[in-house]
């Protein structure tokens, strides 16, 4: 057993056993900029990009079919980035979250993005390896999402370094070997450390999923294709990139179908490398123990392309087919255009009504959401084995008596492990003040078998457990801003407390997030932009 088996473990406990430094506080007025800066380096603007009709949200949820894909180019580059991790507005509304008194100040504003991401912190670093075929001069660019712009880090096609970097080019795929073009994303740890010190591994992994989702979503809404690659050599992109591993991990690789393109040589070893330094802000960084021994578990082997089949043994169980079964009705058409629900995406933040409760129609939409939000594609696995299972804890659901349910993807059905209003078991093992559970519709709970993924694909298998489970919320949240239903994602619940109630100790699972779904409260107060 690796060292990845220790740090889940201690996941699972930190409700109870906190993780070290337990005396850690936040420094607050020496943290880090919330996106890396390269000063001096050549900024391109990025074109804008009209959304086509068609492009909807249930289009980009919909499982991948065999159709015809369409290459990308500069203007759908640019309407990904911007729709996923470009900020896209300012959170002003009055709601209960802690950073409520720091909103109208500038300095400390809140900018939206049709991303999650934990804490709100944005920690994942996108670059873009273009070669020849590609619009701008050939190079490694930064995405700068406060500018929506690309700068220009290193000057020369090296692409070929990428694709070497990825393998066998048969276990890779047929984007990766024919293509010049790829996005790579990699996590500046103090970004999120500085906040959740040993906690941020876990809450970073999950960061890359939900930013991979997003980017699927999008392009499969427009007929284009995002397959991401999690296995390569990751020192060999670090090293092209300019960083070093201890400070940002590579988590993935997305190459890019584009017209035109194909495959190039690599330059000679070891000469490509950015010179360009990101300049940090903070006066004092601090490096802690279970983030750098995470990221030296889980580099470790990680060339090792496991077969596509490899995670077969650490399948999510089917729920017991002998407990009584409850139908749910179809999921309703997701016919919002998928830049709006996007940019509509929020965190309820207490805003939650029971009064109103939720409609059965749009539970059911959002539960067939995050099972397809399972399916990461490329070389994770996860798209021939489903690794995630899914409860619901019903408090306030219209035609779905109170109780706790597994979710049957299969058969689209909920089958019932516990009678009873859950609403005190979920406000009393919840941590923070900015939610009430109990007035909840429902709170989905995506589970994973931690130990059996890391069993069958080794450490490296986390970083893949933790993509889905950040995949799931992203599809449930897009579907949520869709459906013009309320949505809120939390990491602060007692995972023990919640494995006892929903019986996991028998199948080895995991609950990694809690996903809260319901009406919220009319005519909120919030900052109407548009006639300012």
């Amino acid at each position: 057993m690796g060292y990845a088996h220790d740090y889940a473990a201690a996941i699972m406990q930190r409700g109870r056993v906190p993780m070290p430094p337990a005396d850690f506080v936040p420094n607050w007025a020496d943290g880090p900029r919330k996106t890396k800066l390269y000063p001096g380096a050549d900024t391109v603007p990025l074109p804008g990009h009209t959304v086509p009709p068609g492009a909807t949200v249930g289009r980009g949820l919909a499982p991948d079919d065999d159709g015809p894909e369409r290459p990308f180019d500069l203007p759908a580059l640019s309407g990904m980035l911007r729709d996923s991790y470009g900020l896209t507005g300012r959170r002003l509304g009055v709601q209960a979250n802690t950073d409520l008194d720091a909103l109208p100040f500038h300095p400390l504003a809140n900018w939206s993005r049709g991303t999650a991401s934990g804490g709100g912190l944005y920690p994942v670093s996108v670059y873009w390896v273009s070669g020849p075929s590609g619009p701008l001069p050939p190079g490694v660019h930064y995405y700068a999402t406060r500018h929506h712009a690309m700068q220009r880090l290193l000057s020369g096609d090296v692409s070929g370094e990428v694709r070497e970097a990825l393998g066998d080019p048969a276990s890779a795929g047929e984007r990766a070997a024919g293509t010049d073009q790829f996005l790579v994303l990699g996590v500046k740890y103090w970004q999120n450390a500085f906040k959740y010190n040993s906690f941020s591994f876990h809450a970073v992994t999950m960061d890359v999923g939900t930013v991979v989702q997003t980017w699927r979503i999008w392009a499969r809404s427009q007929g284009l294709g995002i397959e991401p690659l999690m296995w390569f050599d990751e020192r060999r992109i670090a090293r092209l990139l300019g960083v070093r591993t201890e400070d940002e991990g590579v988590f993935a690789v997305v190459p890019l179908r584009w017209r035109g393109a194909r495959a190039r040589p690599a330059p000679p070893a070891g000469t490509a490398t950015v010179r360009r330094r990101d300049v940090e802000r903070s006066r004092t960084v601090l490096t802690f123990d279970a983030v750098r021994g995470m990221q030296e578990a889980t580099e470790e082997h990680a060339a090792r392309r496991p077969a596509a089949a490899a995670l077969a043994p650490a399948a999510a169980p089917v729920p017991d087919r002998a407990l009584p079964a409850v139908p749910l009705p179809a999921p309703l058409p997701l016919d919002t255009d998928v830049r709006t629900a996007l940019r509509d995406r929020r965190s309820s933040f207490g805003r939650f009504d029971a009064r109103r409760p939720l409609s059965a129609e749009h539970l059911a939409s959002c539960l067939a959401a995050a099972a397809t939000g399972a399916s990461l594609g490329g070389d994770t696995g996860t798209g021939t084995t489903r690794i995630a299972g899914l409860y619901a804890f019903v408090g306030h659901t219209e035609g779905i008596a109170p109780g706790t349910y597994a979710y049957d993807p299969a058969a689209h059905t909920l089958r019932l492990v516990k009678a009873g209003p859950p609403g005190t078991f979920l406000q009393k093992n919840y941590f923070l003040a900015n939610y009430n559970l109990e007035q909840t519709g429902a709170v989905l709970v995506p589970t994973v078998r931690t130990g059996a993924v890391l069993d069958t694909v080794g450490d490296r298998g986390y970083r893949i457990a933790n993509a889905v489970v950040g995949a799931i919320s992203q599809s449930v949240y897009t579907a949520a801003s869709a459906l013009g239903i309320g949505c809120g994602v939390a990491l602060g619940f007692d995972n023990v407390s919640y494995s006892e109630e929903l019986g996991l100790e028998r199948t080895g699972e995991s609950p990694l997030l809690i996903m809260m779904l319901g009406s919220e409260r009319p005519a909120p107060a919030d900052f109407r932009h548009e006639i300012a």
